[in-house]
């Protein structure tokens, strides 16, 4: 019995041993997470050129090839010459311009400002006036002359008393065609005109008698 016991013992001590002498499993390691690689940067976009802005609308004027912008009115356009009315040519008007109307005056007069031209009902699409326009009370374009100071229907020349007077030509560029007939004077014009004026182009011009 003693021997069985022993035996046990021996057995059960051999069994711890190698129990003992195993070496143990080391801990499995986690996986290598690969770090995710972040994108290279963009560049940053050169900032665009501003457009450009756009050109400003060219102005509506108006100019005579007879003389230039504040200077001597020839002989020829005045009492002193041949009279007539000198040649006359605009540009650039509003788009919705739908008829022009002229007036003619000298504010120099000594017994006030003295009426030289009053036209009206010129075309939209004219752009000039010939020289010598005929004084007829309504033209072949549908355009109607007023009255000067003279008074008398078309243009009367320059004619100061003395010294050096300025000449004022003054087209307005107009929403509407008027309905004023032949012979209106500058006051009847101005009123007729109010509230439809889009654009007015002035060309002074000067004379002195010798």
């Amino acid at each position: 019995m003693r021997e069985l016991i022993a035996l046990f013992l021996l057995m059960t001590l051999a069994v711890l041993v190698v129990s003992g002498c195993e070496p143990r499993a080391s801990p499995t390691a986690a996986p290598e997470v690969p770090t995710p690689t972040s994108a290279p940067p963009r560049p940053t976009p050169a900032p665009s050129a501003s457009p450009e802005k756009g050109a400003q609308p060219m102005p509506f004027e108006v100019t005579s090839s007879a003389f230039a912008p504040g200077e001597a009115i020839p002989r020829k356009y005045t009492c002193d010459g041949e009279d007539i009315s000198p040649p006359l040519a605009w540009s650039n008007p509003p788009q919705d311009t739908q008829s022009f109307a002229l007036i003619a005056d000298d504010p120099d007069a000594p017994m006030g400002t003295w009426v030289h031209w009053v036209l009206y009902n010129l075309p939209a699409e004219a752009r000039s006036l010939p020289q010598a326009i005929s004084p007829e009370a309504e033209l072949p374009d549908g355009s109607r002359h007023g009255n000067n100071s003279r008074p008398r229907l078309g243009y009367a020349g320059p004619c100061p008393p003395s010294g050096t007077h300025r000449y004022f030509f003054k087209l307005y560029a107009l929403d509407t065609v008027l309905d004023l007939t032949a012979g209106a004077s500058k006051e009847q014009l101005l009123q007729a005109v109010e509230g439809h004026i889009l654009a007015q182009a002035e060309l002074m011009g000067s004379y002195t008698r010798q």
